[in-house]
């Protein structure tokens, strides 16, 4: 199982951004979530998954802002699950814990860790971070694009909502990294796929 715990940046001195985000995330994303987003702490909201590609997808959306220090804990889980995030425990919370804690200290304001530790939660962490620097140094005309293309667009589709050709898009996707971007987030969500597979399941997953 993979917990989401986010902490906002710096709240005590900007506006709560707990309530947006987690009407953001239940709704992109709430069908696939175990437990839905909510807020644990005055700051601080909370969620699980089982779905590596779903959790790295919270991930990018939340740092994107850059107003949150985010911790993805892989681990198991105390059954039964309680109703909300608040009211259940386990392995994978602890692991949350301690990774919104170390992304405390990041550059990149986030940070994997697995319970029991394991060293698939290290390389989950380097590449997201690397992937994390790439996204921060984009454009304003690169998240332009990146956000067309999201949304459903074709890049010749997006060059005439932008007014420009196609091939300055497709300049401007080079520029912005968009394909080195979707083929890095299907390699994490991967490792992370293993890392929960190599948690959950230890000698039996071998």
């Amino acid at each position: 199982m993979i917990v989401i715990t986010a902490d906002q940046i710096n709240s005590r001195a900007s506006a709560d951004e707990a309530g947006p985000a987690i009407t953001l995330i239940n709704k992109k994303w709430g069908d696939e979530l175990v437990l839905a987003a909510e807020r644990t702490a005055g700051d601080e909201i909370q969620l699980v998954t089982s779905t590596a590609s779903v959790a790295l997808a919270i991930v990018l959306e939340l740092t994107r802002s850059e107003q949150w220090s985010v911790g993805v804990g892989v681990g198991t889980v105390r059954e039964p699950l309680g109703t909300h995030a608040r009211e259940s425990t386990g392995p994978a919370f602890i692991a949350a814990r301690t990774a919104v804690d170390r992304a405390k200290k990041s550059p990149t304001h986030c940070a994997v860790a697995a319970d029991p530790p394991h060293a698939l939660a290290a390389d989950a962490s380097a590449l997201t971070d690397l992937l994390l620097i790439i996204r921060g140094r984009r454009s304003s005309e690169g998240w332009e694009l990146y956000d067309l293309l999201q949304s459903g667009l074709s890049q010749r589709d997006a060059a005439a909502a932008l007014g420009i050709s196609p091939q300055s898009v497709s300049q401007r996707a080079q520029v912005a990294h968009l394909r080195a971007e979707a083929s890095a987030t299907v390699a994490i969500a991967n490792v992370l796929d293993n890392l929960v597979t190599e948690v959950t399941h230890g000698e039996d997953a071998r």
